[in-house]
């Protein structure tokens, strides 16, 4: 039961004593839970990062802690021709930005078998108590049956990976609402979906970043900090700060977004949270990729069940 007064989030979370963030669909995502990790401490919790990560982790100079696993510091090194590395530049960030020596759990692409074992062991490492998936964007909200899903693997691999942990909270937190059009995502779906979750007892309501809080300010230096240090900028986090500053329409932040149109609105800076069993619980195609070992195997999953498809809930414009 939850009043008025309260964000149902953080009420969730009020007995919460060691927190893991991780960001879902890999890339930036663990930027987008910024404003909550620096919530989360100043609460007095026990806060730790972690990304699936888009980087050929082997490459780095980064330790490997488990498996397919890597602790990433500030000043790691990535030998790979490519200069992609969010992680390292976001403890990069912390260090000289917040002067606070951050470290950051990066995990292979691979699929909900292995992940699974990376949550057990970071969990019984830190004694986790909750693991809240960061998600830039709502593709994660797709159920599988959708015309068009966008870019759903890496969200549901950790969906998946994280329901089956025995760990005691498991939440879902989605920023960017709209951001991921160009993806193929209905967010006439997403909002049925969530609306599906709310009458299940999952959701766990929304709530604005505004530009005024100290922890939505320390997200957007860590974008601008990024922004200047890596050449591949990210479009989600780019465009949430966007309209966290009360941008609107076709604002272009990054170059990378040049040659296309934009709706920035005040709708991308929306926190949306759910509980993580009732998301999973609506996952079409759980049996096809819960026991999968590999990426290969993660895709084929979605793709079996793609093809055995006989009905789709087709692309819908919001009519309003």
């Amino acid at each position: 039961m939850f009043k008025l007064s309260e964000i149902p989030l953080f009420k969730t979370l009020e007995n919460s004593k060691s927190i893991l963030l991780a960001g879902a669909g890999g890339g930036y995502d663990i930027y987008c839970g910024l404003p909550l990790y620096f919530a989360l401490k100043a609460m007095g919790k026990e806060v730790h990062l972690a990304n699936l990560s888009f980087t050929y982790l082997p490459m780095t100079n980064s330790e490997k802690v488990f498996d397919q696993c890597y602790l990433v510091k500030a000043g790691d090194k990535n030998n790979h021709q490519i200069n992609y590395f969010p992680e390292k530049y976001l403890a990069d960030w912390f260090l000289t930005e917040q002067q606070e020596q951050v470290n950051i759990y990066a995990f292979e692409l691979s699929g909900v078998q292995p992940t699974k074992k990376i949550y057990d062991q970071i969990i019984e490492r830190h004694s986790i108590d909750t693991v809240i998936l960061i998600d830039g964007g709502t593709d994660s909200l797709m159920f599988g049956d959708e015309e068009e899903l966008g870019t759903p693997l890496e969200d549901s691999c950790s969906l998946v990976a994280v329901n089956k942990t025995s760990v005691k909270n498991k939440l879902l937190v989605c920023l960017g609402f709209g951001v991921d059009r160009f993806h193929g995502v209905s967010h006439f779906r997403f909002l049925e979906n969530t609306s599906k979750i709310l009458a299940e007892g999952g959701f766990l309501g929304s709530f604005h970043l505004l530009p005024t809080m100290p922890e939505v300010e320390k997200y957007m230096s860590a974008v601008n900090y990024v922004n200047q240090h890596m050449e591949r900028q990210s479009i989600v986090s780019n465009s949430i700060v966007s309209a966290i500053e009360g941008k609107f329409g076709d604002f272009h932040r990054t170059l990378r977004t040049s040659g296309s149109e934009l709706w920035i609105n005040s709708l991308m800076s929306i926190y949306w949270c759910y509980q993580v069993q009732d998301v999973v619980h609506n996952l079409k195609y759980y049996t096809y990729i819960a026991n999968s070992q590999t990426r290969g195997q993660l895709n084929q999953g979605l793709y079996d069940y793609r093809q055995q498809l006989s009905e789709v809930r087709e692309m819908r414009k919001i009519p309003v």
